[in-house]
């Protein structure tokens, strides 16, 4: 017998820090892809070309294909614009922290802190494995195990709010 219970019975002060938390970072995925939507000169290019580590041949082949570097700057462009929209409003926001985790990872992926390693393009400090991007991941992947916006949230409206109990059918 299954008794995996799918209701989330949060505290006030749990439930504000966590739709707090969500809309901030949709916020910052929000104004990064509108920032880069109204740049008529934005471009993955040189962030793709500065890459270090591991992946960094994949990443160079496609700042190299001027038509895969348009499609990724597109969906680079309007993902995080969709995500972030998603996470503020609470709309399909699990699709959208996998989304934005996944991305993140492809950023954290493309320009790891690691010792030796010298970029071109500056950043805000200086960082040994940990950056804004891991810890940015890491806060969606709690969002992801503790979701709220089926308690705050369009979600709400499609699926329902967890805690109202249903009554049993004989």
């Amino acid at each position: 017998m299954n008794t995996k219970k799918n209701s989330w019975k949060f505290t006030p002060p749990q439930l504000t820090l966590l739709v707090t938390l969500r809309v901030l970072i949709g916020w910052h995925f929000l104004y990064e892809g509108l920032t880069k939507l109204i740049n008529p000169d934005w471009s993955s290019y040189s962030f793709l070309l500065d890459s270090k580590w591991v992946f960094s041949g994949v990443f160079y082949s496609m700042a190299q294909n001027p038509g895969v570097l348009k499609v990724i700057d597109v969906l680079n462009v309007w993902g995080l614009i969709i995500i972030g929209f998603a996470l503020i409003v609470g709309f399909l926001s699990r699709p959208a922290i996998i989304s934005g985790i996944i991305l993140l990872g492809l950023y954290y992926l493309s320009h790891p802190p690691l010792v030796g390693i010298r970029y071109e393009m500056p950043t805000e400090g200086k960082y040994l494995l940990v950056n804004k991007n891991l810890i940015e991941l890491f806060a969606l992947a709690v969002l992801y195990v503790f979701p709220t916006s089926r308690i705050i949230g369009l979600d709400r409206f499609l699926f329902g709010d967890p805690n109202i109990q249903k009554p049993n059918r004989i």
